[in-house]
């Protein structure tokens, strides 16, 4: 599902990446982008802390409800994943040619709603939250194995310059 959802945002989305031709533009740009992709996050956050607050738990270091479990488990896997999402979105950046750096806000969307959906279908059920996860970690797992490809096949020479 996740090649067809970019494949269609980034034939039928009507924007361009502008005009990047360093290395830094493109890290500048994609750190901009990443920001976007912290949304999802700090909204976990937020909910983490207020449904804190509104447990019926009398020791505040004591074992945490479910409902709570939830969103700080959501809260730390995201965090985690976009760690290394936002790094290998860094190192795409600049292997990718001019025009299909309109992937990095596309390939940050889909991690924003796809940490979203996990969220959802954890929240709902836990056996149900494979689907979100894997919206997140297989573009990934290919934005990976395409950085090492770029690395090793593409420009070996450059690995270390």
């Amino acid at each position: 599902l996740c090649p067809c959802l970019i494949y269609g945002a980034y034939v039928f989305l009507p924007f361009d990446a502008p005009l990047l031709p360093t290395i830094s533009a493109r890290l500048v740009y994609t750190l901009r982008c990443a920001a976007f992709a912290t949304f999802p996050i700090v909204l976990g956050m937020i909910v983490s802390g207020i449904s804190r607050l509104c447990s019926s738990a009398l020791e505040p270091f004591g074992e945490l409800q479910q409902e709570v479990e939830i969103h700080r488990t959501y809260v730390s896997q995201s965090i985690h994943l976009f760690i290394l999402y936002f790094f290998n979105m860094a190192v795409l950046a600049t292997y990718l040619p001019q025009e299909l750096l309109k992937l990095i806000p596309l390939l940050t969307g889909l991690f924003a709603i796809s940490r979203l959906i996990f969220w959802l279908s954890y929240a709902i059920s836990r056996s149900f939250r494979a689907f979100g996860f894997s919206m997140t970690f297989l573009p990934l797992l290919a934005m990976l194995l395409w950085n090492l490809y770029g690395m090793f096949i593409l420009e070996p020479e450059g690995l270390l310059s």
